[in-house]
């Protein structure tokens, strides 16, 4: 009877052991579970450990749903966008989620993630396009960009909050130009910018030519300040010259008319081409034989006339 028993044991064993195994489940660290009951949610499970149901799941019981809970990356990318100005973009974006409310992530979309993806990029396309269109080309190239990508997670966050995901964050990684109009945008950027380094360059010019006019006064001014004290200066000096001159003269004249002699001589015979044709007892040689200038005897009686004392000027050098 025992031996007949045991198929029947070990039968009711296994039946036993197979039923527990399927009424387990396991929910790891980046997963969430719903326990979907007769198509109804009977419960959620968010924390990581091992959990029981009814077994088997026949006939639609105790079906258990795996959705993601680390967070999740969409990509939108090649969303042609208009600007206000009538330029057109090729934007690049993405947004990182996290399924925040499962059991509305289940409720709105069945727990489908590319249902609820398929809503929110059509979402994020909308908001990119309004976001766009309420500036010109040059906000999303400049430190406004910030600004429009929190904006545009804000406007995502209601929508998806009724899907029962989160919005982390949006970013924007590429603003491009359409290839249909990048050339004249370029081109219309190029004569912006030349025409602005003419108005650089004419200001430029005119402040060089006004500072250039400052300084041409000023060195006028400057040296007709020089030349006037230099003027003085050699008035000053002309005139203390002819003081010590007239001083040293009434010292003694015998030696400035000897100073003015040699003076004479200097002046006279300065150039090796100098030819004079005067008789050596001239007045002009009056020191060249006799130190004291002590004349010889004139031929003519009329060059000892008296009151010739003085040289005479010298004369002009025949060349």
């Amino acid at each position: 009877m025992t031996s007949n028993r045991l198929p029947i044991i070990l039968l009711i064993l296994a039946i036993v052991l197979v039923g527990l195994y399927s009424s387990i489940f396991v929910v790891n660290a980046r997963e969430q579970a719903i326990v979907v009951r007769f198509g109804q949610i009977q419960s959620v499970k968010t924390e990581p450990g091992i959990y029981f149901k009814l077994p088997f799941g026949f006939m639609d019981a105790d079906r258990v749903q795996l959705v993601e809970k680390q967070a999740l990356r969409l990509d939108l990318d090649n969303i042609r966008v208009q600007v206000q100005d009538g330029q057109t973009f090729d934007v690049d974006a993405f947004v990182i989620y996290n399924i925040s409310d499962v059991r509305r992530f289940r409720e709105t979309v069945s727990g489908d993630r590319e249902a609820a993806e398929a809503r929110l990029r059509a979402q994020l396309d909308s908001s990119l396009r309004r976001v766009y269109g309420l500036r010109d080309y040059n906000a999303a190239l400049s430190e406004e960009r910030v600004a429009m990508m929190l904006e545009i997670r804000d406007d995502l966050r209601t929508d998806a909050e009724n899907l029962g995901l989160h919005i982390d964050d949006v970013r924007i990684r590429r603003t491009d130009l359409s290839p249909e109009v990048a050339p004249n945008t370029y081109n219309a950027m190029r004569s912006e910018r030349l025409a602005e380094a003419e108005r650089i360059r004419a200001e430029g010019n005119e402040e060089g030519q006004r500072r250039r006019a400052v300084a041409d006064r000023q060195v006028v001014e400057f040296t007709a300040g020089a030349q006037r004290d230099a003027e003085i200066l050699r008035g000053q000096g002309d005139a203390e010259r002819n003081r010590v001159f007239a001083d040293a003269f009434s010292k003694d004249p015998a030696f400035f008319e000897f100073y003015r002699s040699m003076a004479a001589y200097s002046s006279a015979l300065s150039s090796q081409d100098t030819t004079l044709v005067l008789s050596p007892n001239t007045e002009f040689f009056r020191y060249f034989d006799n130190a004291a200038g002590t004349l010889k005897a004139p031929t003519n009686p009329a060059a000892a006339a008296p009151g010739a004392a003085a040289p005479p000027a010298p004369p002009q050098p025949a060349n």
